[in-house]
């Protein structure tokens, strides 16, 4: 037998009893004839006692000892003496006795501490290089225990509400969600490609064509994104459910006790902002960026943004003016006791706006009853009153305004007021402030070519209105049934009624620019299956580790996985991506061709 016991469920109960314990060397303090061995595993410490008076051999051995070496000990629990109690571990009141030794697996001298108060100092490229050393600290086991605790809490809810887990395709084809494939080429059909699904999107449709009618499933996914705080590159996992026979009321309410749970169950957070019928609030995207100039406002602070377009038009402020003669818009964004900014930290904020489209910020600040503005002698003192009562500006504020097209000036002030509400330290970590943004765009001017009209979110949204809709207004008018789910300014899950009908999804991705013949190559599979009776159905997919990640306040969504990439897409460990050999290409009738030094 390796061992009888962990070493983290030792106590003063075991006291008198023989055990065996394995693993890691924690740390060593040799006091001559006298050895303490912090002993590790995966459960917790304990210390254990080399005496030369009771085995001077061992104490011997004992000696050859070095920090991360496996070992396995066996001996005599007793009582440690009080003056030598550890309140800080579980097994501080009691000790091991050694009677025998065995060393099971040597150690180099590590590349850096895994000492938790040491470890987090490596930068992060060698603690990721040498990864399996690094998923020795604590934090971080504890980490992947609460995401293993997190799934199974998931799974269980879902199974108790009658739905079925169901793993979909991995090799998939090629689905327009909104960023890059990774692509697999096929060495059975060369030139063919299969793709990682970036969502299960069309087989979970079709799985409720096939009656399943309540569907879930942790499912990977792919895409090729560049990295950030909050998401990991290439892979993730979402909470992927639909279900049959539903509008988007019920999917809400289905999911919403499911978020309060795990933030009660998996987090210290106090949940506010909740309404009168305890439900989450809900706002529509159009009014979220209006308020907040953001689609995933952080709603733990107000700092809401006003339009003031009417108050200030007709001023003698030609800004503003050219802006509201060419259909743009004039917001205002008060901060509370903003009036004691220096003049360098307004210009800090200034570049901030100019770095998100901005050409730049006016401002004004109200402070002892005055008004002081570099623009106030464009308005009147009457006007300058109707402006600050309207954002409600006490005394001690100071107010922003930008004016430029409607779309960029809600940007430009929604990264304002996130970076206000972090210098002002508004974000109280204590908070867990869920919302639903609802009624999102069908479509949007396309980011890669210039005055396209494409889909805004999700293309396989039932438009609100239907075929009519489709066929009668402004496409930029149109509304989906799609809808975001927020957590302290992070969007957490993205859901929606689905397009059910042959003839409205034909008609929705021709105004994205798609031939009918197009849409029958690329989503052959489920126009088929809808022309066989298709229910109206919905879902959401919330995303496992981002979630994870908000509440719990963790630095970095890579933390959360065993295994994961750096900031530049890469395994350090692995050191993958990597090369593949001529016979590895030629199998799948690939060549590489390499781009010429400019």
């Amino acid at each position: 037998m390796l061992r009888t016991h962990t070493c983290g469920e030792l106590n003063k109960s075991n006291i008198g009893q023989k055990v065996v314990l394995n693993g890691w060397v924690n740390s060593i303090r040799n006091h001559g004839g006298l050895i303490f061995v912090d002993l590790r595993d995966h459960y917790g410490l304990v210390q254990i006692n080399f005496n030369s008076k009771h085995h001077s051999n061992l104490v011997q051995e004992a000696e050859k000892l070095h920090n991360e070496w496996v070992i396995k000990v066996s001996g005599k629990i007793q009582a440690r003496p009080l003056e030598m109690v550890n309140k800080n571990i579980a097994s501080g009141e009691i000790e091991l006795i050694a009677e025998s030794l065995e060393i099971l697996g040597k150690a180099k001298t590590l590349p850096f501490e895994i000492n938790e108060d040491k470890g987090s100092e490596a930068n992060e490229a060698l603690r990721l290089k040498y990864r399996f050393l690094d998923l020795r600290r604590a934090k971080i086991q504890k980490m992947l225990k609460t995401k293993n605790d997190f799934i199974i809490y998931i799974r269980n809810y879902f199974n108790q509400r009658g739905f079925i887990e169901v793993q979909t395709p991995i090799l998939a084809n090629s689905s327009p969600e909104g960023a890059r494939d990774f692509l697999i080429p096929s060495r059975l059909y060369p030139g063919k490609f299969y793709a990682l699904p970036q969502a299960p999107q069309q087989f979970k449709q079709l799985l409720m064509v096939g009656g399943i009618d309540k569907y879930f499933q942790i499912a990977p996914c792919f895409r090729d994104e560049d990295p950030r705080l909050d998401r990991h590159y290439g892979e993730f996992y979402q909470l992927d459910m639909e279900m049959s026979f539903v509008e988007q009321e019920d999917i809400l309410k289905i999911i919403e006790p499911l978020m309060k749970e795990l933030t009660e169950q998996f987090s210290q957070k106090k949940i506010i902002n909740l309404e009168k019928n305890g439900r989450f609030p809900r706002i529509s995207w159009r009014e979220a960026m209006e308020k907040y100039g953001s689609d995933k406002p952080d709603l733990r602070f107000d700092l809401e943004i006003k339009n003031v377009s009417d108050l200030v038009s007709g001023s003698d402020f030609q800004v503003f003016n050219k802006v509201l003669e060419k259909s743009g818009v004039v917001h205002a964004l008060r901060v509370p006791g903003g009036a004691k900014f220096s003049r360098r930290e307004i210009d800090e904020l200034i570049a901030l706006a100019k770095k998100r489209g901005a050409q730049g910020l006016a401002y004004l600040t109200f402070q002892d009853g005055k008004i002081n503005s570099p623009i106030a002698k464009f308005f009147s003192s009457e006007k300058l009153l109707e402006i600050t009562k309207e954002c409600q500006a006490e005394d001690g504020d100071l107010v922003f305004f930008a004016a430029d097209q409607w779309r960029t000036v809600c940007t430009v002030l929604g990264a304002v007021r996130s970076e206000l509400a972090d210098r002002l330290g508004l974000k109280d970590n204590k908070l867990a402030s869920w919302l639903w943004v609802v009624d999102f765009p069908m479509y949007d001017y396309s980011e890669i070519e210039e005055g396209r009209i494409d889909f805004g979110h999700n293309p396989f949204s039932m438009p609100q209105g239907g075929l009519q809709a489709l066929q009668e207004k402004d496409p930029l008018d149109i509304l989906a049934y799609q809808f975001d789910l927020v957590l302290n300014g992070f969007e957490v899950s993205s859901g929606a009624i689905r397009n059910h009908s042959p003839e409205i999804m034909f008609a929705a991705f021709e105004i994205a620019g798609y031939k009918n013949e197009e849409v029958k190559t690329r989503f052959g599979a489920m126009l088929e299956a809808f022309s066989y009776g298709a229910p109206p159905h919905g879902g959401s997919a919330p995303g496992i580790d981002r979630i994870l990640m908000v509440l719990n306040d963790w630095d970095s969504i890579r933390d959360i996985y065993a295994f994961p990439k750096d900031a530049q897409g890469r395994d350090l460990m692995m050191d993958s991506p990597s090369e593949i050999d001529q016979q590895q290409l030629a199998d799948l009738s690939l060549s590489i061709k390499k781009k010429k030094n400019l």
